[in-house]
């Protein structure tokens, strides 16, 4: 299997470098799930057409990963709790 490349959009990083170390690690588990298998999020519709978003557990609380993926590459968009979640990854 070809090696998947992953990339980091600026709001995913800003959102990342804000976490604590327990919840990186919890983001970094799903990124990797993601990079398995990028069919696991949910497909979303509209103006998110073509994102996926993949809801996990991070330390006790729900956590939710937007990304985009094609056979070679996996874009992560956003990470982050559900509040204001949609919102600002409509913002970009």
């Amino acid at each position: 299997m070809a090696e998947v490349r992953v990339q980091q959009t600026n709001a995913f990083l800003r959102a990342y470098k804000k976490l604590h170390n327990n919840q990186k690690d919890a983001v970094d588990r799903a990124v990797a799930d993601i990079v398995r298998d990028p069919t696991i999020g949910e497909t979303k519709k509209g103006d998110l057409s073509g994102v996926y978003v993949y809801k996990f557990d991070c330390v006790k609380q729900l956590f939710l990963l937007a990304y985009e993926y094609d056979s070679a590459s996996r874009v992560l968009l956003l990470v982050g709790t559900h509040e204001n979640f949609y919102r600002n990854l409509k913002r970009g």
